[in-house]
């Protein structure tokens, strides 16, 4: 069993070169990326560990002449496998970072299409290859220098066995039969992967059973402005914004709307802390916006419409045949068709097979196995 045992720090820009010329050897390597979002408000990328079967690379992003942008083509180079576990945050970090990864291979997405009971990164490595992966230093501080020992040896062994379990996962991909259809799920995870989402453009979801009308709209408004100024608070503080304030607890606090700050301390997941700190600045937020909407001035985002009667059915439909076929193959639904098929066959409604061609990540697999059974789905509730 392979696994590598030398460890590169790559912490100068002569060093990207080496790093090129190594993966020039092989058709496979394995990726990881760590950050200090966990600690710091504006999350920086601090490490690309990049692993093959006989090195390691750990590529210290922080400096400013380590850029990971110089090993662009490799990680775009289609023929070259790049093995990732959970690739989703990663890859947002590289499109940062100026790479747009190709030919993925996402051993959590292959492990949880496989249907495996256990589909995490440690779990994976003492199941198939019998090593264990210490993960105390999951929310490490990656950002700290010079970094300690123990963390890079822990950013080290997170690519450590990634190649080779990947090999294997693949395999089990192929006895299952299901290696085309997790293959078209990495190519969109890549093609969808876009640089991290604006942190202050936030979707907020709040509890609204048992509310009016009217105590929804206060609930959209107060939530509006609390986020905006948990963001002020939590960049002064160098923190997350969810260290601050929770998604969670600000979706209550907007719901229950207390003007008192003692009330603020009943509200569950509201942080002692944050109540003595900011107490008295989020009652006064609340005020305002129960005047404002008194005076009529309180802005509120407009309800999304909901999807229209005839995609619900269609989804329904797509649903229902899905659970049906996955029994039949012993399969899991998404094999099938993933969620977001679902949706785009629902708003496609093809009258014929041919049609389903036009969607990037269905296949010739689906299309030869199941384009006629979805067009006589949809027909059927049309």
């Amino acid at each position: 069993m392979p696994i590598p045992e030398v460890v590169v720090d790559v912490t100068r820009a002569s060093q990207l070169d080496e790093v090129k010329r190594g993966l020039a050897q092989v058709k496979e390597f394995s990726v990881d990326v760590e950050a200090d979002s966990m600690h710091h408000f504006k999350a920086s990328l601090c490490f690309v560990q990049v692993g093959s079967d006989e090195h390691i690379w750990l590529l210290d992003t922080l400096l400013p002449e380590v850029k990971v942008s110089a090993l662009a083509d490799v990680f775009a180079d289609e023929k070259r496998t790049k093995i990732f576990h959970a690739a989703m945050g990663d890859l947002q970090y590289l499109a940062e970072a100026g790479i747009r990864v190709a030919g993925l291979f996402d051993t959590h997405r292959a492990a949880t299409l496989l249907n495996w009971p256990k589909v995490g990164l440690g779990d994976l490595v003492l199941e198939k290859l019998g090593a264990t992966l210490k993960k105390e230093h999951q929310q490490a501080d990656f950002s700290v220098r010079p970094l300690p020992a123990e963390l890079r040896a822990y950013i080290a062994d997170d690519v450590r066995y990634l190649t080779e379990l990947g090999r294997m996962v693949k395999q089990a991909c192929v006895d299952a039969d299901i290696l085309e259809e997790v293959e078209l799920d990495c190519a969109r995870m890549c093609a969808e992967a876009q640089v991290r989402p604006d942190i202050s453009q936030t979707e907020l979801k709040l509890p609204k059973q048992g509310l009016t009308p009217k105590q929804v709209a206060l609930a959209q408004g107060i939530a509006k402005k609390l986020h905006a100024l948990r963001l002020v608070l939590a960049e002064k503080a160098d923190v997350p914004m969810g260290r601050m304030l929770s998604n969670t607890a600000l979706g209550e606090v907007a719901a229950k709307a207390p003007t008192q700050a003692k009330e603020l301390t009943r509200i569950k997941n509201v942080r002692g802390q944050f109540v003595r700190d900011h107490g008295e600045q989020v009652v006064e937020l609340i005020k305002q916006c129960i005047e404002e909407q008194r005076a009529g001035t309180l802005v509120v985002e407009e309800e999304k419409k909901e999807r229209e009667p005839g995609k619900r059915r269609r989804e329904d439909a797509l649903l229902a045949f899905r659970k049906e076929a996955a029994a039949k193959r012993k399969v899991t639904g998404s094999v099938i068709l993933s969620n977001p098929l679902i949706e785009e066959i629902a708003s496609l409604n093809p009258k014929t097979p041919e049609e389903l061609k036009v969607l990037p990540y269905f296949g010739a697999k689906r299309l030869s196995l199941y384009g006629e059974a979805i067009v006589a789905t949809l027909a059927a509730v049309r």
